[in-house]
């Protein structure tokens, strides 16, 4: 599976990779950016093959009823409770605590349309979990994906953003237009 992924992704797609996965480690958040189209969501399960790397996310949890909830678990999902009453930031931070190895995928502008900002859950889980944060960018207009290198969050979140920007900046989405 592996060689037909690569196949894929660098000779048919003409794709190319910079940076490298960060497979020695177990437990990190990965933020994509920009999630501008559905597209991103093959292009990820096809990336996740060329690394040949379990990678994880999460949804709610009406997604792992039967029939669904088999295909969804061996994708890597992992079922949450996302009612009001729930807290998600602690909900997800008990999922690494349970967990030997969880790499959790989010798209932390929480759409697909434009945004001016990100929501922060990301940034909250992997401080509560003291892991990293790998910021990886999906760049339509260069055919690339460019792997970012693990960054813990600091006290002082407005600098940790900025940082992450700068890494996502110039970077185009599927819908150039809904790019951050």
């Amino acid at each position: 599976m592996q060689q037909l992924s690569k196949f894929i992704y660098f000779k048919i797609l003409r794709w190319k990779l910079e940076g490298d996965f960060p497979g020695h480690l177990n437990k990190f958040v990965i933020i994509v950016v920009p999630h501008t189209s559905w597209v991103d969501f093959f292009l990820g399960l096809l990336i996740r093959r060329v690394w040949n790397e379990e990678i994880n996310f999460i949804a709610k949890k009406s997604l792992f009823a039967f029939p669904f909830g088999y295909y969804f678990r061996w994708m890597g999902g992992t079922p949450i409770d996302r009612s009001k009453h729930n807290n998600v930031v602690s909900a997800t931070v008990a999922i690494f605590e349970e967990k030997k190895k969880f790499r959790l995928t989010i798209a932390p502008e929480g759409t697909r349309k434009k945004v001016s900002g990100w929501k922060t859950g990301f940034y909250f889980i992997a401080k509560q979990a003291n892991v990293p944060i790998v910021p990886i960018a999906f760049d339509f207009g260069k055919k690339l994906i460019k792997v970012g290198a693990p960054q813990y969050t600091s006290n002082n979140q407005e600098t940790d953003f900025k940082n992450y920007e700068t890494f996502f900046k110039g970077v185009k989405g599927y819908v150039a237009e809904n790019s951050f």
